[in-house]
């Protein structure tokens, strides 16, 4: 064996060798790293510890590069870690520390083998091990080897000792308890005079307190002397990061801190040192007029620089204090906007930010024109950036901003129209949702909307499709507002909608069922009110105005008389929601139509004379032709409404004069009933739709007797008194349904129907699978998880439904009140989309422990003498002035003790004591503190062994400070 492994180490390659070899294999690279893989099994199976090292070197390089699984190798890992060779041990470790993870089984095996190297008199093997654990520590590792690190935290070596600092980062938060040993040892660390160590110290605070700064205020008078003291640049800027957190939770803080850090600002040559002043002051000391008017002078200086990154720091900056100083934007708004054509992305993007917090309801006219030419000459992503800016900020609070919404709709048109515009689902969002809020937006609406439809350039663009759906919606629900409905049905039965997707199609084709009704009911309209006149004739010619205006010569006078009167009564008439009688219209009118000629219709909007005989026939003709190859098309959407469509056709056709002669009577009669059905129909389309709150689901109440069940297997334990006819409800059928006089067909019959197994095996197995697709069956042992839809048995269910959903469609109108700007309906809540409620944020145990530690032991010195953590911190001299028993420690942490005590838990050992101490000075405090220390430092000098197993009993898990937690001097 030993031979074997001798041959093995003298021909065996290297990580040197495995390299060139990857380099030079142009092709075929996988098979050398699979042949290369197979040696690395065999070769670190060998007892010759080099061989071994040798083949986990390069095993870890594969892994990082190639993203081999090198699991296979752990205990072979765990094996090379004991090696006496340091060489050895550092690839082991570098292996452990990129393969180990809380999963790792033999990960329990190291437990030993890292106490050992940490107590090592050798401080590279210490540093291995210490590098090693910050990686792969886990719960069980941190709370095994914490009296290790707690020693090395003191440690005389310098090396070892910042390594043991950085450490605790992942102690902490693998085993939080460990705070109450080692904390205290930590912040002793910030006094250390070696700049390296108060490095490695503030780094970990300043990792620690982003997480929960309010634990660590108590210790700002150590972080305010190194920001006064220390000239480390890095050491600073982690300073100011933990007062950027510290001056949000203690606002007196500021006052203290703010001028030191001006003075940095000014001063320092360091640009990231400034910057990070920048940033502090922007985000945590913005009532500071003085050093906020600092940070805009430093920020235009980094602007002028020639460094994209100096830039985009100051554009980052100017973003940060936009919110509440918008007047530092503005003062370098031209050189924000020409940023806009700038080279790099990150650069433009900040840029878009800034000008976007400049846009106000005065300047957002001017503003979205820049940007949209801005986004016609950007790439693809910069471009579609812009227009969702815009299109985000102009919405902000139920647009809040926009004062002329012809202006914002005819703007979303043009967005539409960008080549670059991938912005669909937006557009389509917010033309549907103004059309929903402002009424008097809709003209202007449906004429941006015909516009879209009529682009032939949009309909190729898989990305507008969205859009076109809006408006083929908008066309529709709104098309009273149109001047020309059959131009508008022609665009919805273009022929290359179809390319567009089912769903999209499917609302044209439900938008034309809309205008289909409006036009004929305009028609019949226009009818009725020619038939109530004195004009002779009851339809008016369809060949021009100037025929009518020739039979009654007075019209054209009588018009222009009352237009203005016919326009004031708009709002009483309406086609889409009226349903008074033309009777009742004329009563209503009075003297504006009793005595006029000719065709006056009640709609301004309308050119003249767009509904005729001709007009209608030729319409209904044009539907027939486009939908009509629709009614076999496998998509469900398109085929219902098509269908739809086409049997209203059908209906209202046989009552429509066709241009034959006819009797008048049967003609008069025949109009009656066509009338009657686009009347019912129209009644079904009419109401008007709102705005629906996104918690409006929510808000209904749950039945307390419903039971949600996920199908109907259990129909009848849920209802057991209903007894269901065979297959009436299993499957829906209506070929089973009861007629008069034809009884239902016995299970015998049935029976009788099917056919053989043997020749229906492979049918039913597929309408198993596919049963979705499939007509309803007879057959009662097909499974078919999806419910039949409900069919209205009688007609009371019929009447309470349709009563049902006009309640369910009511819109709760508002009082128009006199605005600058149109009426823009806003729902009491709802407008938004509800963000999930954040839970109450409760400590972490690592919060709770250093709250104890800063905290608890403060409070409560006499009875807390013997506790781990105070036996632990004294045992040297660095201990003892932490320990509270140096006066200037404990004048700068300055705790006001019988406010941090839990008086659920220690008012009985303690009342006594606290009332003394609230009557006591600040200096009658500190000597207690003196006597307390130095006794507690005398009784617990031999108990360090034991310190981090005993858990605190009588000390609260949580204390929040209720008193002042930082000195005077200091605010």
């Amino acid at each position: 064996m030993a031979g074997s492994s001798i041959m093995d180490t003298l021909f065996q390659r290297t990580l040197e060798d495995l390299i060139k070899g990857l380099r030079l294999q142009l092709i075929g690279e996988s098979a050398f790293i699979s042949k290369a893989m197979d040696e690395i099994r065999r070769e670190i199976k060998s007892t010759d510890p080099h061989t071994k090292a040798t083949a986990l070197q390069k095993l870890s390089y594969l892994s990082s590069l190639y993203f081999y699984d090198m699991s296979f190798a752990a205990f072979h890992v765990v094996e090379l870690m004991s090696s006496t060779r340091f060489a050895q041990k550092r690839i082991a470790y570098h292996a452990a520390s990129h393969s180990f993870n809380e999963s790792t089984p033999v990960l329990v095996l190291i437990t030993n083998q890292l106490r050992k190297d940490l107590t090592s008199t050798n401080e590279l093997e210490v540093s291995l091990a210490l590098d090693c654990l910050a990686r792969i520590a886990t719960v069980d590792l941190a709370r095994d080897l914490n009296p290790e690190i707690f020693t090395l935290l003191s440690s005389s070596k310098v090396f070892v000792r910042k390594k043991a600092i950085g450490v605790m980062l992942r102690v902490f938060e693998k085993y939080p308890d460990a705070a109450r040993v080692c904390f205290k040892r930590l912040v002793e660390n910030l006094e250390s005079s070696d700049p390296q160590i108060v490095s490695a110290a503030v780094g970990v605070f300043c990792e620690l307190a982003s997480k929960d700064p309010k634990s660590y205020l108590p210790l700002a008078p150590e972080f305010y002397r190194i920001l006064v003291d220390s000239k480390n640049n890095w050491v600073l800027i982690k300073v100011l990061k933990i007062f950027a957190k510290l001056a949000l939770l203690e606002p007196r803080l500021a006052k203290r801190v703010v001028e030191p850090i001006c003075d940095h600002m000014r001063r320092t040559g360091a640009k990231s040192l400034v910057f990070e002043c920048i940033r502090t002051v922007v985000t945590s000391f913005t009532d500071y007029e003085s050093a906020v008017k600092l940070a805009v002078v430093k920020i235009r200086e980094f602007l002028v620089e020639d460094d994209p990154n100096l830039k985009y720091l100051a554009l980052h900056a100017l973003s940060i204090v936009a919110p509440n100083h918008l007047w530092a934007v503005l003062e370098n708004k031209e050189v924000v906007i020409k940023f806009l054509s700038d080279l790099d992305p990150n650069i433009k993007l900040e840029s878009l930010h800034l000008v976007m917090a400049m846009v106000s309801e005065n300047n957002v006219v001017e503003i979205s024109r820049v940007l949209l030419n801005y986004a016609l000459k950007s790439d693809p992503e910069f471009c579609n950036e812009i227009l969702g800016s815009i299109l985000s900020t102009c919405c902000r609070n139920v647009y809040e901003i926009i004062i002329d919404f012809d202006w914002y709709v005819s703007l979303l048109g043009e967005m539409s129209r960008i080549p670059h515009c991938q912005k669909g689902d937006e557009i389509e969002n917010q033309l549907i949702d103004i059309g929903l809020r402002v009424k008097d937006v809709r003209p202007e609406l449906v004429q941006v909307g015909r516009g879209l439809l009529i682009d032939p350039a949009l309909l190729g663009n898989p990305f507008l499709h969205k859009i076109l759906s809006a408006a083929a919606w908008v066309s529709g629900e709104y098309v009273e507002f149109s001047r020309n409905p059959l131009e508008l049905m022609e665009a919805l039965l273009q022929p290359r909608t179809g390319l567009l997707p089912p769903s999209i199609r499917a609302v044209y084709i439900q938008s034309a069922f809309k205008v289909l009704v409006f036009c004929i009911h305009s028609y019949f309209s226009e009818t009725e009110i020619n038939a109530s006149t004195s004009c002779p004739g009851n339809v008016v010619p369809p060949e021009s105005e100037l025929a009518s205006e020739m039979e009654c010569p007075e019209a054209s006078e009588s018009e222009t008389h009352n237009a203005s009167a016919i326009r004031k009564q708009e709002e009483n008439f309406n086609p889409r929601v009226s349903n008074q009688s033309f009777k009742d219209l004329s009563e209503d009118y009075g003297e504006q139509i009793d005595t006029s000629c000719g065709q006056t219709s009640s709609l301004a909007s309308l050119e003249r004379n767009v509904f005729t005989d001709e007009s209608i026939i030729n319409m209904l003709n044009k539907i027939e032709l486009a939908v009509g190859p629709l009614s076999g098309t496998h998509e469900v959407e398109i085929l219902e409404r098509a269908r739809n469509l086409l049997c209203f056709i059908e209906l209202i056709r046989q009552y429509l004069p066709n241009g034959l002669i006819q009797k008048e009577e049967s003609l008069k009669m025949g109009e009656i009933e066509a009338y009657k059905i686009v009347e019912l129909m129209q009644d079904a389309i009419s109401d008007e739709l709102g705005p629906v709150s996104v918690t409006a689901q929510e808000r209904v109440p749950l039945p307390a007797d419903l039971v949600l069940l996920e199908n109907l297997a259990d129909l009848e334990a849920v209802l057991p008194d209903i007894q269901p006819h065979l297959n009436s409800l299993s499957l829906g059928s209506p070929f089973l349904e009861e007629t008069p006089g034809v009884p239902l067909p016995t299970h015998q019959n049935i029976e009788e129907l099917e056919p053989t197994k043997e020749s229906t095996s492979l049918l039913t197995e597929h309408r198993r699978r596919h049963g979705l697709y499939y007509l309803p069956s007879e057959k009662n042992d097909v499974s078919n998880d999806y419910p039949p839809a409900n069919d209205l048995k009688s007609q009371d269910d019929a009447e309470d439904l349709v009563k049902l959903t006009e309640q369910s469609l009511v819109s709760k109108k508002k009082p128009n009140h006199a605005k600058p700007r149109p009426v823009v309906v806003k729902l009491d809540e709802g407008d938004l989309v509800p963000t999930a409620a954040k839970p109450q944020s409760k400590d972490d145990s690592l919060s709770d422990a250093v709250r104890e530690v800063l905290f608890g032991n403060e409070s409560n010195l006499s009875s807390s003498q013997n506790k781990p953590s105070d036996r632990s911190s004294s045992k040297n001299k660095g201990k003892e002035k932490l320990n509270v028993d140096t006066s200037e420690l404990k004048k700068d942490l300055g705790i006001d003790k019988h406010h941090h005590r839990n008086s659920s838990s220690r008012k009985s050992k303690h009342q006594s004591h606290g009332k003394e101490r609230r009557h006591r000075s600040s200096s009658d405090v500190g000597d207690q503190r003196d006597k307390n220390g130095e006794e507690g430092t005398k009784k617990s000098s031999h108990h360090h062994s034991r310190h981090k197993a005993r858990p605190r009993t009588d000390a609260p898990s949580s204390v929040t400070p209720q008193t002042q937690v930082i000195p005077d001097f200091l605010l």
